[in-house]
């Protein structure tokens, strides 16, 4: 891996992590004004605690070295959960704005599985 795409990847997943975090945090203690956003997509709060775990520990696993087969799962579940989320702002009727937040770190989870350094990888993707 060139120093460019290193350099890539830590920006991005640390931004991925930063506001993965920050909304697991958020998800999980139901703060933040998450509980207003869920009802209003027709969502239970008690989604909110599942999905705010997972993405803490979806982090964990991504940050922490080796285990290239959760990291797999990991980002596997942060673009579910991330097009969900855009997906459905939309389906509810509410505007583009309402979206970005959740497709900006959609974005950010594809650009850091792209650019993961080798040893992140599943070795059967590097043949």
């Amino acid at each position: 891996m060139n120093k460019r795409n290193k350099i890539i990847y830590w920006i991005v997943t640390i931004f991925l992590s930063t506001g993965m975090l920050a909304g697991g945090i958020q998800q999980t203690f139901q703060i933040g004004g998450y509980n207003e956003i869920a009802t209003r997509l027709g969502y239970p709060l008690y989604l909110l605690t599942i999905l705010g775990i997972w993405k803490i520990l979806g982090i964990i696993i991504i940050l922490i070295p080796k285990f290239p087969l959760i990291k797999e799962w990991a980002y596997a579940g942060f673009f579910f959960a991330m097009s969900g989320a855009a997906i459905s702002h939309l389906a509810v009727g509410q505007p583009f704005t309402e979206a970005v937040p959740s497709l900006i770190l959609l974005i950010t989870t594809m650009l850091s599985w792209y650019f993961r350094p080798a040893d992140r990888k599943l070795s059967l993707l590097n043949k």
